[in-house]
């Protein structure tokens, strides 16, 4: 009887492990373009908020040129992004050309703000991807 408790204790407790996780849900965010347009490139993003509706999100941002050298240092202001949903988002960096582009490395998160996270909550729970060919994406 004893060990059936535990047993069911164990299980339980595996089962809302398992809850917990879904729920939390993250923020994935993938580059999806570079475009050039007037003396700048245009990095747009496609924005999956599943983690809780956020009021801001901001993201301090480096682009790395050819030759691996810092060639931008800006802050991406996602602005908010509601619970469940899929945003697109668009930052030009003027006097940057696309084709310039190797890396953009996500160095953290500036701002987060939104119903019951934070800045550390939204930087554990972000994902980021690259579908711009010959262009690296890291966090």
């Amino acid at each position: 009887m004893v060990r059936m408790s535990f047993f069911s204790l164990g299980l339980a407790l595996a089962v809302a492990g398992t809850a917990a996780a879904q729920d939390a849900g993250g923020i994935a965010l993938d580059l999806n373009r570079l475009d050039p347009v007037d003396n700048a490139c245009r990095l747009t993003f496609v924005a999956d908020n599943t983690l809780a509706p956020l009021s801001a999100l901001a993201l301090e941002t480096v682009l790395f040129n050819q030759a691996g050298r810092v060639a931008a240092l800006t802050l991406f202001d996602f602005g908010d992004l509601p619970d469940g949903s899929r945003r697109v988002r668009q930052f030009d960096v003027a006097g940057l050309a696309c084709d310039d582009v190797a890396q953009v490395l996500v160095n953290g998160v500036a701002s987060c703000t939104g119903d019951g996270v934070d800045t550390t909550i939204c930087a554990q729970s972000l994902d980021i991807t690259g579908s711009v060919e010959g262009v690296e994406v890291m966090q």
